[in-house]
């Protein structure tokens, strides 16, 4: 089971907001508007990355910098640059009609796609959380990154049916680039972020149980004896790597998942409970309020009339 193809086919990136940009002279973005996470990538001349708190990052051609949500941040074609904020509404026209945004005055002297996006808001098992830090990976480290950037481009470049969820399709493929990047920079760290907990086999192996079958009635004892550790082994690997017993994991990725059911399907709430292993529908509901604040009929009701208002 791979658990992290798991965590984004049900989490994968939604909303992407992406456009290709010119800029040259004295320029420069403050970001903090935008939810999510965001993706920037030179594909000509230099960038700075500024981050509150941080020495400036230069971000050179064919470089890619990933910086996690919730990370104030702006882009400027210097080092002590002067940012403005964004104009939002000039970066969804340039998204829709495949124009180029442009910033500062001629000549061009840097080209680059800057991308927001969120993560499914129904799914809490953090992924991007895990990048502390903007995460940059330069043009001579991955190869296949390069060519994933390159497919964005031409999306972004060609608008037409399809194009946002190629994008979003596309940043998963990025993520994945990432994440493996990150893994290769951390060999030592099994601790204290959803990624880290990759690198620790005994939380590695029991995750892939509870992905691949989510229906099944997993304890700490059964998770303990699929892993062939004890109980209080595989406790404290999970404290330690996670910061959750593995209970309370199962408990998390089983309400994602029926989060993510309620929003998309009609199913009736029973099928659901069985489906992600709640053996009634009471004990399911029980479980699924103490998660999300309501039971799982009006969370369903609340999404649709939330989703109503913004079409």
């Amino acid at each position: 089971m791979d658990v992290l193809a798991e965590v984004l086919r049900v989490s994968g990136a939604r909303g992407a907001l992406g456009v290709m940009l010119e800029a040259g002279g004295t320029w420069g973005l403050w970001l903090d508007s935008y939810p999510g996470a965001a993706l920037h990538v030179v594909s000509r001349g230099t960038m700075w990355l500024h981050v509150t708190g941080e020495k400036p990052l230069q971000v050179q051609t064919g470089d890619a910098v990933l910086v996690s949500p919730g990370t104030a941040h702006g882009i400027a074609g210097g080092a002590s640059v002067t940012m403005g904020s964004c104009d939002r509404e000039a970066a969804v026209r340039a998204f829709g009609d495949g124009r180029a945004l442009r910033l500062g005055s001629t000549p061009v002297q840097t080209e680059a796609i800057v991308l927001h996006y969120e993560q499914d808001p129904e799914v809490s098992t953090p992924v991007l959380t895990s990048l502390a830090r903007p995460m940059h990976v330069t043009a001579h480290q991955n190869a296949q990154l390069r060519r994933a950037v390159e497919l964005l481009a031409a999306e972004l470049a060609q608008p037409q049916i399809g194009t946002t969820a190629a994008v979003n399709s596309i940043v998963d493929l990025l993520l994945v680039q990432f994440v493996r990047a990150w893994l290769a920079r951390h060999p030592e760290d099994p601790s204290g972020s959803w990624l880290g907990a990759m690198r620790d086999p005994v939380v590695r192996d029991a995750l892939a149980y509870v992905h691949a079958q989510p229906e099944h009635p997993w304890t700490t004892e059964t998770l303990a004896a699929a892993t062939s550790v004890s109980r209080a082994t595989l406790t404290r690997h999970f404290r330690s790597a996670l910061g959750q017993t593995p209970g309370a994991y199962v408990t998390q990725w089983r309400i994602d998942l029926a989060s993510v059911r309620l929003r998309d399907t009609d199913e009736p709430v029973e099928s659901i409970s069985s489906a992600v292993g709640y053996g009634s529908p009471h004990a399911f509901s029980r479980a699924f309020r103490r998660a999300r604040g309501m039971a799982p009929g009006e969370y369903r009701s609340r999404l649709r009339s939330r989703h109503r208002l913004r079409v």
